[in-house]
């Protein structure tokens, strides 16, 4: 079925990434379970606690045999797929190629024990998730309201200038001395070591023409990357001087807070784009043609007042503190619910009923 077989409702189209959209008839009862047979979510298990209708790119669970549905479900979420893979470069799952898996099969009783505890797991990440997501929607609002002035801080009555990026960024022009680290700029993770980010060193053996970054500095990386098709820009939040390719755009903005500022700002793939595309060229090959100087010449509107700079940074800064804590508890939570699936999914763990 494609998008435009669709039917207006409210029965969850279930695909490869989960829920893709809604459409006015279900083909599966729920509550039930769907398994990602191709595309990128390969593998992928999905829970629906309603009717839905299923995508062709999943499997579903048609008779559950008896056993508990939801314990079902953690099952197939925990087993990797990846050695079942029946496709070439298109990986793809092919049900008699997974039908001899060997699974654990407890008494009814303690499946649904394991699913209760499980699920206590996915509850409390899934409250985080929510506290991200409102993170998240504050940082959108922020952007749109707080880094425009259409609302002010309370206190705070300085003006507000619509200029050239030039007239708050420079660009120093040092290079590497050789005692700093390679790094290169990711879209989630900033500034970040190139052998972490990419596995291994792309450095050239003289790094001396390589640009000196400053902690602070704004560095503009002019190639696509993912939803940022001219490039991204990103502060760099390491505490010490590092180095990157020469074909990266550093410089110091005025202030540290307005750093802080464009880094926030600049996370938006839509005012990136905004920003770049009366700027940018774009070659035969879809290069990315723009000088530094060019860089600096869009134009934004920014507080004067450095005290409000400072204040709006801030509010950016503990928004970031509070997701970085949402993100790593996140991630705490997921690693223990993996490791519990591994003790209680295989039998190495029963539990009391």
């Amino acid at each position: 079925m494609t998008a435009d077989e669709r039917q207006p409702g409210d029965i969850p189209v279930i695909g490869g990434g989960g829920t893709n959209g809604f459409h006015a008839i279900a083909n599966v009862r729920g509550p039930g379970v769907a398994l990602a047979r191709s595309g990128s979510g390969f593998g992928n298990a999905w829970w629906v606690e309603t009717d839905f209708w299923a995508h062709n790119t999943v499997m579903f669970v048609k008779d559950f045999k008896g056993n508990d549905p939801r314990y079902s479900f953690y099952v197939l979420d925990w087993i990797d797929f990846s050695a079942h893979n029946s496709g070439g470069a298109q990986p793809s799952l092919n049900r008699n190629f997974i039908y001899p898996i060997p699974v654990h099969i407890p008494p009814l009783p303690e499946q649904r024990k394991i699913a209760e505890i499980l699920r206590t797991w996915d509850e409390a990440i899934e409250n985080l998730e929510a506290l991200r997501a409102a993170n998240l929607q504050r940082r959108i609002w922020m952007r749109t309201h707080l880094f425009t002035g259409r609302t002010r801080l309370p206190g705070y009555t300085g003006e507000w200038r619509e200029l050239d990026l030039g007239e708050v960024l420079t660009e120093h022009g040092l290079q590497g001395t050789g005692a700093e680290e390679v790094f290169s700029v990711s879209v989630h993770k900033g500034l970040i070591n190139q052998i972490e980010h990419l596995g291994r060193s792309f450095a050239a053996a003289d790094t001396g023409h390589y640009n000196r970054v400053l902690p602070g500095d704004i560095v503009y990386t002019k190639s696509p990357t993912g939803d940022f098709p001219l490039g991204i820009i990103k502060q760099s939040k390491i505490s010490v001087e590092v180095i990157v390719s020469p074909l990266y755009g550093v410089f110091t903005p005025a202030t540290r807070a307005l750093g802080v500022i464009l880094d926030a700002l600049f996370e938006s793939p839509i005012a990136v784009l905004n920003y770049l595309h009366p700027l940018v060229q774009k070659g035969a090959k879809n290069t990315i043609a723009i000088t530094n100087r060019r860089f600096l010449e869009g134009k934004l509107r920014l507080p004067m007042d450095h005290a409000e700079q400072s204040a709006i940074a801030e509010v950016v800064e503990v928004s970031q503190a509070e997701l970085t804590a949402i993100e790593a508890e996140i991630e705490t939570l997921t690693r223990q619910k993996r490791g519990l699936m591994q003790k209680l999914l295989t039998g190495e763990w029963r539990v009391a009923v």
